[in-house]
């Protein structure tokens, strides 16, 4: 496969440290949550599948209630998980914060709490959601969900390595170069590849309601990953130990997802700040009903 060179940019053994690192503490912070799952799930399974009136007098009911000496503790974690959440949207606010590290970072601790805390809340309440505590906690799962939402949007901007997001001419020229360098390579033909690539037209979109453009971004994705295995499959069988195998399935799949992504870009802008204005409220409504919650456990002295 004949190719133009590309020049890739130079990164220093600092900056690879620091990016380890992270990932290293990411990683971490994953394995930790999910065996502290497996764990409580474990520990306490015989109580949380028992009714309300048979855990009173369950043997491990002072340790796994809400207030009990494991629940709370649970709680305070979960709510500290919760409050440094809210580092990252005050980032953009706090000059002297949106100096620290990179905003991917901070975006990816933000969804590993943001994960976290709701299972820890979760097995605090001992799966009884009444009240003002479970208005909240359906309010909290409501910001989860959105939040996971709002990162798959957020993927649908294409950005650089510095989390910089690309603008529309430098999506049109990686598309260009990408599609040079496909048709350059005599591994897939253009049969081949034309149901991974194929896409609305540009006048389809501009006629799409936001919400019908939404859905069919989520088609397009489905779709992609339904097909890019069999692509694969297919491209293994002819490849022959061809040395360019991994580097023509990188840039069918780069391309598919680039050209749509150029294709949609003015429709997500607009999807994604529609999404800003949903989420907002849920968040303020968490902090509300989180502290009214706080506030009435500790005047009734349940703790």
């Amino acid at each position: 496969m004949s190719t133009t060179p590309r020049v890739r940019p130079v990164v220093s053994p600092a900056a690879t440290a620091k990016s380890n690192r992270h990932q290293f503490w990411i990683v971490a912070g994953a394995l930790a949550g999910f065996a502290m799952t497996i764990a409580l799930s474990i520990h306490g399974f015989n109580y949380y599948i028992l009714p309300a009136k048979a855990r009173l007098t369950f043997p491990l009911h002072q340790q796994l209630k809400p207030s009990g000496t494991l629940g709370h503790p649970i709680a305070i974690l979960g709510g500290v998980l919760l409050c440094l959440m809210f580092l990252y949207p005050l980032r953009k606010r706090w000059k002297w914060l949106s100096k620290k590290g990179k905003t991917k970072n901070w975006l990816d601790y933000h969804i590993l709490m943001g994960l976290t805390a709701p299972v820890l809340i979760t097995f605090h309440s001992a799966f009884k959601l009444q009240g003002i505590a479970g208005a909240a906690y359906w309010v909290m799962l409501s910001v989860v969900a959105s939040g996971i939402i709002g990162r798959y949007l957020y993927r649908q901007i294409p950005r650089k390595l510095g989390a910089v997001e690309m603008s529309l001419g430098e999506i049109q020229q990686q598309c260009a170069d990408l599609s040079r360098q496909l048709h350059s390579q005599n591994l897939l033909s253009e049969r081949d590849l034309q149901p991974l690539l194929a896409l609305p037209s540009i006048e389809e979109v501009r006629a799409m309601p936001l919400l019908k453009a939404l859905a069919v971004i989520i088609g397009l994705d489905l779709r992609r990953a339904f097909l890019f295995p069999r692509l694969r499959r297919k491209a293994r069988s002819m490849a022959a130990g061809r040395e360019d195998f991994h580097q023509v399935l990188v840039a069918v799949k780069r391309q598919a997802s680039l050209s749509k992504d150029a294709l949609f870009l003015s429709k997500m802008h607009r999807i994604f700040h529609m999404w800003h204005v949903i989420h907002r409220p849920f968040s303020y409504s968490l902090v509300v009903f989180g502290l009214l919650h706080i506030s009435v456990v500790m005047y009734l002295g349940f703790y």
